[in-house]
């Protein structure tokens, strides 16, 4: 019987989700755990060359976060409540968008066999955001990895995001659109997320503030 109550944050690039999770993990008393990217060893040649490296890098990146979803599940026999930023599922998502039908073939017919281990959340937060919010983002957090990613990728990665929410029923889901929160540095705009997260979430649930930035 699991005991552990795992949250896991999710959405497009430069939504906030790590930024989210650490934060979250301080105020709850959780474990977080932060996806890997950074040792995706073929992640900035990705960006500067997507058909040749899209393959390598998604594959690297399934492998990885499955290793890291089986450690996840490990944990919970020590940690009672665990914030991760990211869920299995996204790798297929990203893949949807970055690999061609021969590519995509070969990857599904590893990610069916590695996705009967996993576990879903017990709770998702979804990040929404609007595409030019989010390419703002990705400037200011000034990672060069990031520097060549275009506005018309993050904006396709964003339907992709949107469309798979819009039908995920695998878990309550916390949908909260940030274009005008900025839970980082305004406490206002945490403490509503965090009053939201702490009532029980049943089904899909949504959070869409409008203020000024």
């Amino acid at each position: 019987m699991r005991t552990t109550y795992h949250i896991a944050i999710e959405g497009t690039i430069g939504v906030g989700k790590s930024s989210l999770a650490n934060i979250l993990a301080e105020k709850l008393d959780a474990r977080v755990i932060l996806e890997e990217f950074e040792e995706n060893p073929f992640l900035s040649e990705f960006y500067n060359d997507p058909e040749r490296f899209a393959f390598q890098t998604q594959l690297f990146f399934l492998l990885s976060r499955y290793r890291q979803q089986l450690d996840l599940q490990q944990t919970e026999l020590f940690s009672q409540r665990i914030i991760s930023d990211y869920m299995f599922a996204k790798d297929r998502l990203f893949a949807s968008l970055n690999l061609d039908d021969k590519e995509m073939s070969l990857y599904n017919s590893v990610a069916n066999l590695l996705e009967k281990n996993i576990i879903y959340p017990d709770l998702v937060i979804f990040l929404q955001s609007d595409t030019d919010r989010l390419m703002e983002n990705i400037k200011y957090r000034g990672r060069d990895y990031e520097m060549s990613i275009d506005w018309n990728y993050i904006d396709a990665l964003n339907q992709i995001y949107n469309e798979y929410f819009f039908r995920y029923n695998k878990s309550p889901l916390l949908i909260i659109n940030t274009n005008d929160l900025d839970f980082v540095n305004r406490n206002e705009d945490l403490n509503e997320i965090l009053e939201f997260i702490r009532k029980p979430v049943l089904g899909t649930k949504f959070y869409n503030p409008i203020k000024r930035r």
